[in-house]
C-alpha cells in the first residue's frame, strides 16, 4: 500500500500517488520549455509522476542507525551536505564556459581479454566496462541522450558512449553508486534487465528504484559490506556526496563507491564524490589498490561543488591517500553539469600532478572507448 506523503516527507498527508501528479503538473506549468514535448501539462505531469511513483512509496523504510545514517535519511559522517535545491537557480547564473554541442569519437569494440585479469574500457562519463574472467561489470550505465528526468530534461550528451549498447559483451553485474541521474538511468537499466538480467549491486534505499526498471536481482550494501551474491568479491565504500531524484527523496538512499577484486587485483570505483578523509580509510581496510577510477571533472563553481565533487587536485590527493598504482581520471567531458569548460579538468589535472610530481603513467585519462589491462 502507497504510503502517505506526510509518512515519507514528514509534510502534507495526501496520498503520494495525488501530490506526485500534483507536485509534476505544478513543475510543467512552470517550464515553458516542456510545451515541444507534450500537448498540455497534465500530460507532462503524469509522465514525471511515473518517474516518481515508481519508487516513492518505498523510500521511508527504516534502515540500520549508523554515524551516516539516522535510520531515515543518510548524511556525511564529515557534516558537510550538497547545497539545497533553493541554490540552484543561483548557480543557473553563473557564467559557463561554452561546450561544443557534439563531439564525435570513434566506436570501440570491446578487446578480447586475452589472459589478463581485468580490461577496464572507459565507455564514458562514470560507465566503465570491467571485463573478467568471472563475468563482466558495467559501473553506473549511462547509456541515453540526456541525464534527467524522463531523459528529455538536464544536460544532453555530448560524446556519445564509446561502447554501443548492442556491443556489450553478456553483462553479469551492475555497480550503481547512487541515484542521481547522470549516474542511475533508468532506461539504460531497463534495456539491461532485458537483454542480459544482470545482478545489480548498489547503496541502501536504492532497490525499489531498481526494481521499477525491471531488474529482478537487486543487492543492496551500507559501508563496508561486501556482497554475497556476486561473482567477484565487491565491497562498498564510503563516498561523501548525497541523493535525490526529485524534491521529495532527498539523502532517502545512500551513495558510495566499490570496490572489487578480479583475478588477485583489486579495482575502485570511486562513484561521485567530494574529497574526505575516507580514501585512506580504504587503502587501510582493503589494502592495495592496483587501478583507482577517480572522478575529476564537474567541480565549478566550487561553492556550490565543493561538497559533493573532487576538483583534480583532490583527486590527486585521493590517490596519494589510496596509494593506488594507476588511476585514471572519470566523470568529465561527457555532459555539461557545471561551469568549467570541457578540457578544463584535463589542463588541470596535469597541473596538479606537476605541483605534486606525480608521473603521468601514474594518474592519467584514458580516450573514450580506450582500456586499460590489469595483471
Amino acid at each position: 500500500m502507497l504510503k502517505t506523503v506526510r509518512e515519507v516527507t514528514g509534510s502534507d498527508a495526501r496520498d503520494v500517488s495525488t501530490f506526485a501528479r500534483d507536485y509534476a503538473s505544478a513543475f510543467s506549468e512552470q517550464c515553458l520549455f516542456m510545451r515541444p514535448y507534450f500537448a498540455d501539462a497534465q500530460r507532462a505531469g503524469d509522465l514525471f509522476a511515473q518517474e516518481v511513483l515508481g519508487y516513492i512509496s518505498d523510500t521511508a523504510m527504516p534502515f540500520p542507525t549508523s554515524d551516516h545514517c539516522d535510520g531515515r535519511r543518510f548524511f556525511n559522517p564529515t557534516g558537510l551536505a550538497g547545497q539545497p535545491f533553493s541554490a540552484v537557480p543561483r548557480v543557473l547564473l553563473e557564467r559557463r564556459t561554452p561546450w561544443p554541442r557534439r563531439i564525435d569519437e570513434p566506436v570501440r569494440l570491446p578487446p578480447r581479454l586475452d589472459g589478463a585479469r581485468a580490461i577496464v574500457t572507459f565507455v564514458g562519463h562514470a560507465t566503465f566496462l570491467i571485463q573478467t574472467a568471472a563475468g563482466n561489470i558495467l559501473t553506473d550505465p549511462m547509456y541515453s541522450q540526456r541525464a534527467g528526468p524522463l531523459n528529455i530534461f538536464g544536460p544532453r550528451r555530448v560524446r556519445q558512449p564509446a561502447v554501443q549498447f548492442y556491443d556489450l559483451p553478456p553483462i553479469s553485474t551492475v555497480l550503481l553508486s547512487h541515484n542521481h541521474y547522470d549516474h542511475c538511468d533508468r532506461r539504460t537499466l531497463s534495456r539491461l534487465a532485458e537483454r542480459f538480467d544482470p545482478l545489480v549491486v548498489t547503496p541502501l534505499g536504492n532497490g525499489a528504484l531498481v526494481r521499477s526498471c525491471g531488474i529482478r536481482r537487486v543487492e543492496e550494501l551500507d559501508w563496508w559490506q561486501e556482497a554475497k551474491t556476486s561473482a567477484l568479491p565487491i565491497t562498498l565504500t564510503p563516498a561523501q556526496h548525497f541523493s535525490a531524484r526529485h524534491p521529495l527523496d532527498r539523502n532517502r538512499a545512500l551513495w558510495g563507491g566499490f570496490a572489487l577484486v578480479a583475478g588477485g587485483s583489486r579495482i575502485f570505483f570511486a562513484g561521485d564524490t567530494a574529497y574526505a578523509s575516507f580514501f585512506r580509510d580504504v587503502r587501510e581496510r582493503l589494502g592495495s589498490i592496483d587501478l583507482a577510477l577517480l572522478p575529476i571533472g564537474a567541480y565549478e563553481p566550487r561553492w556550490f561543488m565543493q561538497s559533493v565533487h573532487m576538483n583534480p587536485a583532490e583527486a590527486v590527493q585521493a590517490h596519494m591517500d589510496l596509494e593506488a598504482s594507476e588511476s585514471v581520471g572519470m566523470h568529465f567531458g561527457t555532459f555539461q553539469m557545471t561551469t568549467e569548460g570541457i578540457d578544463e579538468p584535463l589542463r588541470a589535472l596535469e597541473e596538479a600532478r606537476r605541483a605534486r610530481d606525480i608521473p603521468p603513467a601514474k594518474f592519467r585519462t584514458i580516450g573514450f572507448g580506450e582500456f586499460v589491462r590489469v595483471g
